[in-house]
């Protein structure tokens, strides 16, 4: 019989333990360990039963046992100190409050992202994203950064996922209920919970109340669109994590982005909270806030209009991209958009026809009948970044078509190499292990902050003390392996007399490789089954022995994912190998806390350059776990030879898929037999594999400071959240509406410039460190000099006279213009490398407000030039 409705029954705390509350509701404890161990501490019976869960604890702790704690001294002294620990943590300045000009950083930024993952006990998330953004905020937190998280809530979260008997994944969705989870439900001063409305097509409403979940100092609001005033189809909105179809994933969609923005202003009015300077938008499914934005300063009474409304948002805007293919970009039907932004359906102010204009696909080979997310998201945001060294580079070659007439290279999108939570993803066996050597307080400012030298002494760390930690961990992970293996055999139909292999699968003493991540095809999950004879040697060699723990989720409507992981599983239950290779499902947060610390190799072997960033590596790193990569992401620019192998590579022209997953599985294998696993069971007189530590050691000395999201968190403010600050305070007024006009104006005359022709006059023979004395005439018709900067363009060339390495110069009017308006610019080009040379001149739009020379996409090129291919030495 089914229970007609649901609800949570509190338990009613002793006036002694309320601090409990604040402490649950408060998920700092999901990254401070004496916190955890005070719930702990509670009950270990009921805390191991609801899975390490505060707020669930606290509703099913037996009363008895609270009016025990509620006498206990010891206990009550415990929370009074963690409690006063809290409030510091909360009150207390600093990095941000205390770094060097501080007084001109943003008052706050929002940040959106469409999931986050903050801890298992709070299942907004899917994958790599999620955990991302939750990182993002963790370490803002810690380092005061006045951060608002904004993202769904989703009733069902992701999915649970589970096997059948023959290996196919199963996906459950079960009902979360707020009551159990660390929210708080947003509410007005007269204590109805607030609301956001969204207007939709045929006189519909969209409503959504906000959840707050407080993440250390970081608020983050979720929308929940299941409330009464919503009709059924409304209701289902934020239903589940990339659900539903085509017009369900636009309602979320805009609920993230309008939504979110109306709830940002919601939070800000009831809680006193600044207003954001910025806005952050973190993959481009939240990317309709920029246009909520654009209504709201129309709206007001400054008198923007839609041009200088849109300069305005862009200023104070930072995309981020963490797509690394077109077939990852949210799409969708350029009429369907349009349904939902126009009639009674309009944001005032906001014409149908530029809302469609900013997702546009105006480029060759686009499609002008979809609406493209990352488009919009890039034209609404006047700085954009890409989430490692190598992804910046395949962004700008991925988003160039909306820059034409630019290379690649200039392309305005930067990069931020991501990072991770370290408090959140080092075990605190590793912490003790450096905090023993520095002290408990250096310890955290290396975590936190990424600052090098603290982890400088890792250095100092006995062999044998770092081999101890090491083996406790992969003890740990092997346990931890064989109670979920049971309990995943359970469900797929074993009886437990079937089971008692399940107690010896894998061994504390070999060499353990995990590999956990989502299923698409590009990240191969099956690369290591490409050879599976092979395989079975490096699992079963006789003296050096290989094991792998294996877990990730394909998406639910991923046939060909889930096709993979039956073929692994397949693999995997073999009776002769199952013993040294387990795929373990339902991977979460819960489980990577254990798995990353417990392997010793961390494999990625996904097809190079698809992988943005990869930070499930990092997280190993960060536990002194060696790296085995195809150099892609993160790895790319931080691998040096001694924290790990890099997996070559086979992406000549001319080689086909087959071919070349068959060149990489075999280097794979070479690698793991005459590299890894030779390196790890060398051992010296006492019994310990030195070469193999020092790999460890170098990890953490040399990854320690780069991988902390602290060191991530902090670029995003100094390079990105503090110039669009500066930026969107410099277009709080009349600058906005100048700049659109200018951009107009510019816009309409740049037909009408010409370049041309071009002198160089040789001031020596063209030998290295001479000079070119260059003149080139511009007209610029009704454009000023002050409107445009000149530049020279010079670097070494390629056989078809194409610019590569280039270096830029710029070249100053001299005189004014002539009766015909052609202005004249000079200047001198410094002949600087040997071998093939070429320059050619360029006109570009300059203002003081733009933040890149590319901005409008508008570059002007000699007459006789096809591209920058003019005046070519050799």
């Amino acid at each position: 019989m089914k229970a007609i409705r649901r609800f949570t029954v509190r338990t009613v705390l002793p006036e002694q333990l309320q601090p409990l509350h604040e402490l649950a509701l408060n998920l700092r404890w999901s990254w401070h360990p004496e916190t955890r161990e005070l719930f702990r501490a509670v009950d270990p019976g009921v805390w191991e039963a609801v899975g390490e869960d505060p707020v669930r604890l606290l509703g099913e702790v037996p009363a008895r046992r609270l009016a025990a704690l509620a006498c206990d001294r010891r206990f009550l002294r415990r929370l009074g100190d963690l409690t006063d620990d809290l409030a510091d943590y909360l009150g207390a300045p600093r990095w941000y409050q205390s770094a060097p000009g501080a007084e001109a950083l943003p008052a706050a930024i929002a940040y959106f992202s469409p999931e986050y993952g903050i801890a298992a006990a709070l299942p907004q998330y899917s994958g790599g994203l999620g955990i991302l953004a939750g990182d993002h905020l963790k370490a803002a937190s810690d380092l005061g950064v006045p951060l608002i998280g904004v993202g769904l809530f989703y009733r069902h979260g992701y999915f649970r996922q589970s096997l059948s008997r023959d290996g196919w994944q199963q996906e459950r969705y079960p009902v979360l209920d707020p009551e159990e989870l660390a929210v708080t439900l947003l509410r007005e001063a007269d204590g109805t919970p607030a609301r956001v409305e969204l207007a939709l097509p045929a006189g519909r409403r969209l409503a959504a109340q906000i959840w707050r979940a407080q993440v250390g100092r970081v608020p983050l609001l979720l929308l929940d669109s299941d409330v009464a005033a919503n009709a059924a189809g409304e209701r289902d909105v934020t239903d589940r994590l990339y659900g539903g179809g085509s017009e369900h994933r636009l309602l979320q969609e805009m609920l993230l982005g309008i939504g979110g923005v109306r709830a940002v202003r919601a939070f800000c009015r009831i809680t006193g909270h600044p207003a954001p300077e910025v806005f952050h938008t973190n993959e481009g499914h939240a990317g309709f806030l920029g246009v909520e934005r654009i209504r709201e300063l129309v709206a007001d009474d400054r008198g923007h209009d839609f041009g200088a409304a849109l300069e305005a948002v862009r200023a104070g805007t930072l995309f981020t991209t963490h797509t690394p293919v077109p077939a990852g970009i949210d799409r969708f039907e350029a009429e369907l958009v349009a349904r939902h932004f126009s009639g009674d359906a309009a944001l005032r102010g906001v014409p149908v026809d530029r809302v469609l204009a900013l997702g546009l696909e105006n480029w060759p080979g686009g499609d002008p009948k979809l609406f493209n997310m990352a488009a919009m998201g890039l034209r609404l945001a006047q700085r954009a970044n890409g989430v490692s060294t190598l992804h910046g580079a395949v962004s700008r070659g991925m988003f160039g078509a909306l820059w034409p007439g630019f290379d690649p290279a200039e392309v305005p999108i930067t990069s931020v190499t991501n990072g991770v939570h370290a408090p959140t993803w080092m075990d605190p066996a590793v912490v003790r292990l450096g905090a023993a050597r520095i002290g408990a307080d250096q310890a955290e400012a290396a975590m936190t902050a990424g600052e090098a030298g603290p982890w400088s002494a890792v250095e100092h760390i006995d062999d044998g003390e770092i081999w101890e930690v090491r083996g406790r961990l992969r003890a740990q992970l092997v346990e931890e392996a064989r109670r979920r293996l049971r309990a995943s055999w359970r469900v797929r139909g074993a009886g437990d007399a079937e089971l008692g292999w399940t107690g010896t699968v894998l061994d504390p003493e070999v060499l353990t490789i995990g590999f956990a991540r989502r299923v698409p095809s590009y990240k191969r999950l099956t690369l290591m089954l490409r050879d599976q004879e092979r395989l079975r040697s490096l699992l079963l060699h006789p003296t050096r022995p290989v094991q792998i723990v294996v877990a990730g989720k394909a998406h639910p409507a991923d046939d060909g994912g889930k096709r993979l992981i039956q073929q692994l599983v397949a693999f995997a239950d073999d009776p002769a190998v199952r013993h040294r290779i387990v795929f373990l499902p339902d991977y979460d947060m819960a489980m990577a806390t254990r798995l990353y610390p417990g392997c010793d190799v961390w494999l990625n072997n996904p097809l190079r350059p698809l992988e943005a960033c990869g930070t499930s590596g990092m997280k190993a790193a960060l536990n002194g776990c060696l790296n085995l990569s195809v150099l892609d992401g993160w790895w790319d620019e931080w691998y040096d030879g001694r924290n790990g192998w890099a997996i070559p590579t086979a992406d000549a022209a001319g080689i086909d898929e087959d071919q070349r997953d068959d060149i990489e599985a075999a280097a794979l294998y070479d690698l793991i037999e005459h590299q890894v696993a030779a390196r790890y069971y060398e051992r010296g007189p006492d019994g310990l594999p030195h070469r193999w530590i020092a790999m460890v050691r170098h990890t953490l000395a040399t990854l320690g400071p780069k991988v902390p999201a602290g060191r991530m968190v902090r670029e995003y403010v100094e390079r990105l959240y503090a110039p669009a600050a500066q930026a969107q305070r410099r277009l709080d007024g009349p600058g906005a509406r100048q700049l659109a006009d200018w951009k107009a104006r510019v816009r309409q005359a740049w037909p009408q410039i010409v370049v041309g022709p071009v002198d160089a006059a040789v001031a020596e023979a063209a030998e290295l460190g001479t000079a070119l004395a260059l003149k080139v005439q511009v007209t610029l018709g009704t454009l000023t000099a002050e409107d445009v900067e000149v530049q020279v363009v010079s670097g070494t060339v390629d056989e078809q006279d194409r610019l590569r390495e280039i270096d830029l110069g710029t070249l100053k009017p001299a005189g004014g213009p002539d009766l015909t308006g052609c202005q004249r610019y000079e200047g001198t080009l410094e002949l600087n490398r040997t071998g093939p040379f070429g320059y050619t001149v360029r006109v570009l739009p300059s203002h003081p407000l733009l933040a890149a020379s590319a901005e409008l996409g508008l570059v002007a090129l000699p007459v006789e030039s096809a591209g920058m291919d003019a005046g070519v030495l050799r």
